[in-house]
């Protein structure tokens, strides 16, 4: 696993040790940033992305690498992420950790534009996720949630989000949604 992109293209990732850690491909990665290059109005640097279900933090480092203002990275085991960032020490000022329950998190201290869920498939939650992001204001009016199910798997899509794209890689489904406040 590596970068794709960016300043840090090319730099190797820590895989997990764990079966439990399931990363994003890269060609689902590269399709990603891509896309939002596409979808933003404003350069990368004027956007705080949020990693989700961090794993190993593979998404949330791209867009470090690619130049986002800071990247947060949530999961109820941080380790994997600590050690892939520990490789970006002149970023590391740029990153926020939490570790925290994605499907029950605590109030928001700051609030995010760019949010990628990539939560373990065919367990609802991501749908969990995306309503607690909502609730405990962890969403900037008119943040681009991107959400990773597996293929064949439902998205229930909660209030206040609205599906504005939908693409298939691999055994990969992406769910572009727009969130509003209300």
């Amino acid at each position: 696993m590596r970068i794709i992109g960016g300043k840090y293209r090319g730099k190797k990732l820590f895989s997990p040790e764990a079966d439990t850690i399931r990363p994003t491909s890269d060609r689902a990665r590269e399709a990603v940033f891509n896309i939002l290059y596409s979808k933003l109005e404003k350069a990368f640097a004027d956007y705080a992305f949020l990693d989700v279900f961090a794993g190993t933090g593979a998404v949330g480092l791209e867009a470090v690498s690619r130049g986002f203002a800071e990247a947060g990275f949530v999961d109820i085991d941080l380790r994997c992420v600590r050690k892939n960032a520990a490789q970006f020490q002149g970023e590391i000022g740029k990153m926020s950790f939490y570790m925290q329950d994605a499907s029950a998190l605590l109030p928001a201290s700051r609030r995010y534009d760019v949010v990628f869920l990539d939560a373990p498939y065919k367990k609802g939650l991501s749908i969990r996720a995306l309503s607690a992001l909502r609730e405990k204001n962890w969403l900037a009016d008119g943040a681009l949630c991107i959400v990773e199910t597996e293929r064949g798997e439902k998205l229930d899509i909660p209030d206040g989000f609205e599906k504005t794209d939908e693409r298939c890689y691999g055994i990969a489904r992406l769910f572009f949604l727009k969130f509003a406040i209300k």
